[in-house]
């Protein structure tokens, strides 16, 4: 997975963590559906469920700590300025802990994908569902 828009330049260090973030959930959730749909042929509505089970703010919450013994000094740098953001809202049914890790997790997948450092989301994806 690379940028598709290369010709536009972008600077992760200058965004904030929510825009990290914001991009870094979808190269999350593109990551889940294509293992899904690699795994077996299914109905789209049981594509969806399955999806949503890896990508709720829950799960992702224990997927980092699968990666974080093993981040870097600049990508924890990252994950603390996602975790640490202020959204301003709470989602439902989520507690503010698994939330924020979460976002923190999505600021580091959108940095490295913003950074075209894809083989390094592919390896930290790896560690979480691996």
């Amino acid at each position: 997975m690379e940028r598709f828009l290369k010709d536009k330049e972008v600077k992760p260090n200058e965004l904030s963590p929510l825009t990290l973030a914001f991009i870094g959930d979808t190269v999350f959730d593109l990551l889940v559906r294509e293992e899904l749909i690699c795994d077996a042929n299914r109905p789209a509505n049981d594509l969806h469920h399955l999806a949503v089970e890896r990508v709720r703010a829950t799960a992702q919450a224990q997927g980092v700590e699968k990666i974080m013994p093993v981040l870097t000094e600049e990508e924890t740098a990252v994950f603390k300025r996602g975790r640490n953001a202020k959204s301003g809202h709470q989602p439902k049914n989520v507690s503010r802990s698994d939330y924020h890790m979460a976002t923190a997790m999505e600021t580091l997948f959108g940095y490295l994908y913003l950074m075209n450092r894809t083989d390094r989301i592919l390896e930290l994806y790896r560690l979480i569902y691996g």
